[in-house]
């Protein structure tokens, strides 16, 4: 027994100190500092850019803002010797920008810090003293910590922001969502999230005054039905050795880590290698891929799942919560009119919809409505609801949740759908007796 327990706090003595030994030679510490002039390449979101020596092409680690002393620490993507604009990939302090002489610094320890100006720790990879020896960013845009082994410790791979590049995962366990942004000025995390499920991908949105998300879009073609999924893989790769074309898939992977199938996202007749799969702030998912044959606007997108034309799915874009702002009527992917109590006016951006009044929950609330003939909620595909209830039972039950604003009724099967969020509403055929009734 004594020798046992002497054993076991040897190694342990053993490998804390080769752990408290493994540090980073001087020779590849480094401190940036956030400073002086602005880079003159074009880039995404029309930003004013510093570029770092962390470069390892078509990647290069930056500081950028969009809004005046506010930078966000960022991975770019694009040609130095192309004339179209450089995409930003992967953000580190996402909502939480930093000011002008900020610092990055990689030190001895192995720990990656960004502090402001005044010092305040602003992001940080929390790896100090673990064991790291070096940084490196990788061909494919992955940037790692790794010890004396090469094992990663971190790596930007496993912390996503809206966006996966070729080879990049999603895991149940691990990173298992990329989040969208706001808007093209703010870059915090938006109200759209890409989540990886039990048996396949979902898109959700989420709201302040919701208790759960809201699911938009889920298909069977985005995962598999042959076993709960333990990763799910961004890869493109030719379709022969004699093709030109190359395929952007998605790949599914099950509990006994093996292939269960994948998506085939597109088809460009050249190398896309250079691909990245984006959520955008609207709720799109698209990808973006790199032509580097073309020296000018080489970005192409090469797949667009809200798309009737380019989308494999073929899902039109007024399914997109809001395609059409927050109150709209979209139909043959157009905004098409603004509901009102006086009916169907043009569509502006300053559709919205009526005013609410104070709800008291629990208590009866009278409540005026107003009716829309032929239309749908983005939810309805995916949440049909309670029935059979009765229309006015229905109501009843819109009137007494504060949470809801509207009820969508199918006169056929007497289903009755409540909305917390109204958004786009897109114009269903003629044939199928549909009405939804907003709260006034």
């Amino acid at each position: 027994m004594s020798s046992s327990i002497f054993l076991f706090f040897t190694i342990i003595f053993f490998s804390s100190s080769f752990v408290a030994e493994s540090i980073v030679p001087s020779s590849k510490t480094f401190k940036f500092k956030n400073r002086g002039d602005f880079g003159k390449d074009m880039v995404e979101y029309d930003a004013h850019y510093r570029a770092l020596s962390l470069f390892n092409s078509p990647f290069q680690l930056c500081f950028y803002n969009k809004t005046p002393n506010a930078f966000t620490l960022a991975l770019r993507m694009g040609l130095v010797e192309s004339q179209s604009i450089f995409r930003w990939v992967w953000d580190a302090n996402r909502g939480n920008p930093v000011r002008e002489n900020a610092t990055l610094t990689f030190s001895t320890d192995g720990n990656l810090v960004l502090a402001d100006v005044d010092g305040k720790i602003a992001w940080q990879t929390g790896t100090a003293n673990k064991g790291v020896v070096g940084l490196d960013l990788l061909s494919n845009g992955n940037i790692v910590l790794y010890d004396n082994h090469g094992k990663f410790i971190w790596q930007s791979f496993e912390h996503p922001s809206d966006t996966l590049l070729v080879g990049q995962s999603l895991y149940p366990n691990g990173p298992n969502r990329i989040i969208s942004r706001t808007s093209d000025v703010d870059e915090s995390e938006g109200p759209y999230s890409l989540v990886l499920g039990k048996h396949r991908l979902n898109l959700y949105l989420k709201r302040k005054n919701l208790k759960k998300p809201l699911l938009y879009y889920t298909s069977a073609w985005f995962g598999t039905s042959q076993g709960r999924m333990t990763q799910v893989l961004f890869n493109t790769a030719p379709e022969s050795e004699e093709a030109y074309a190359y395929e952007l898939t998605l790949e599914y992977f099950i509990s006994n880590h093996s292939s269960s199938g994948r998506s085939i996202l597109g088809r460009p007749k050249y190398n896309s290698t250079l691909s990245f799969l984006r959520l955008g702030s609207d709720g799109s998912l698209k990808i973006y891929t790199l032509y580097d044959r073309v020296v000018y606007a080489n970005w192409e997108v090469t797949f667009s799942l809200f798309d009737l034309i380019t989308g494999n799915d073929g899902i039109s874009q007024c399914l997109l919560p809001s395609r059409c702002g927050s109150f709209g009527v979209c139909e043959d992917e157009q905004c098409v009119a603004c509901p009102t109590v006086k009916g169907l006016l043009g569509w502006s951006k300053n559709c919205a919809p009526p005013p609410q009044r104070k709800c008291n929950i629990g208590k009866p609330n009278k409540v005026d409505y107003f009716k829309i003939v032929g239309v749908q909620h983005f939810m309805n595909d995916y949440s049909k609801g309670e029935g059979s209830l009765k229309l006015a039972e229905c109501r009843d039950k819109c009137s007494e949740d504060c949470e809801c604003l509207g009820f969508f009724y199918e006169q056929d099967s007497s289903k009755c759908f409540l909305a917390p969020v109204l958004g786009t509403l897109y114009k269903v055929d003629d044939y199928l007796p549909r009405v939804a009734y907003i709260k006034l």
